[in-house]
């Protein structure tokens, strides 16, 4: 069984990523992914402290290391496939235009999917004729997709009906304009190119599975096992984020404590501890 770790290098890992690591490796031969389609965010010393950080719990992985920013090719090539097939179109629209466009009085409250408001289909009309266009954002018309199904190991069964990924998920982008790609279509791409038989993250990334799918079925890849393991949560019950520094694993290694004592304390409970306390 492959599996993969996939970071971005664009802040601290924290203890959800040490997590994520341990069930990754747990589950199979674990190979590295640095997910840095963010050039802006990602920083070769954050890719180092990754390095680092798996060094110090004792992780290793199989395989070469792989950086998103080598693969564009490979995403250029997706995006032709499914731009020749018709299933691309362009979108002039910001956060803003989308915003207003759901929320006008004969839409209702709009509605939240995984990438926050459903797209209106503003710019559905857009033109397709020609070489898929450079510099501008590219969303996969929703209308192309049909019935999902998938497996995961800890939630079960996963279906949805193209009605309903049309309403609640629409027309996603799969082309960024400032990146060339997306999450969306770079990791689907990067998990059949490696192989992965399935595929583990945290649970708060589940509702993206859909999206994923239905992009291996339009590209003819195939469907791995999803394994969405619980996260990782602070006292209160918040799920870490990389811009919580106080639960880094450079924090807790600062502190004192040992990778064997917090790789433990992470098997009893996921709940981050106090760096100072219970050291081991």
């Amino acid at each position: 069984m492959r599996t993969r770790f996939a970071p971005s290098p664009t802040g601290p890992l924290h203890l959800g990523h040490a997590w994520a690591a341990v069930v990754a490796a747990e589950h199979g031969a674990m190979q590295l992914r640095i997910e840095d389609i963010d050039r802006q965010r990602s920083k070769p010393e954050w890719e180092q402290a990754i390095l680092d950080d798996l060094a110090w719990l004792g992780i290793g992985w199989y395989g070469p290391l792989v950086r998103q920013s080598d693969r564009m090719d490979a995403y250029a090539a997706a995006l032709d496939r499914l731009w020749a097939a018709g299933l691309l179109f362009p979108c002039t629209c910001n956060r803003r235009d989308i915003l207003a466009a759901a929320s006008a009085p004969q839409e209702g409250a709009p509605l939240l999917g995984p990438d926050g408001v459903v797209y209106p289909g503003t710019c559905r009309g857009a033109s397709r004729e020609g070489s898929r266009p450079e510099g501008v954002a590219l969303r996969l018309d929703a209308r192309a997709v049909g019935n999902l199904a998938w497996h995961d190991e800890r939630l079960g069964p996963g279906r949805m009906d193209g009605a309903a990924f049309r309403a609640g998920i629409g027309d996603v982008v799969v082309a960024r304009r400032d990146f060339g790609t997306s999450y969306h279509l770079a990791v689907v791409v990067d998990d059949a190119w490696q192989g992965i038989d399935l595929v583990t993250r945290g649970e708060d990334l589940a509702e993206a599975t859909p999206i994923h799918v239905a992009l291996q079925g339009l590209l003819g890849l195939p469907v791995p096992r999803y394994l969405h393991h619980d996260l990782v949560r602070d006292g209160a019950g918040r799920r870490l984020a990389k811009r919580d520094d106080a639960q880094s694993l450079e924090s807790y290694r600062a502190a004192g404590w040992t990778a064997e004592g917090l790789l433990a304390r992470l098997r009893e409970s996921r709940v981050a501890p106090e760096c100072d306390h219970a050291k081991q």
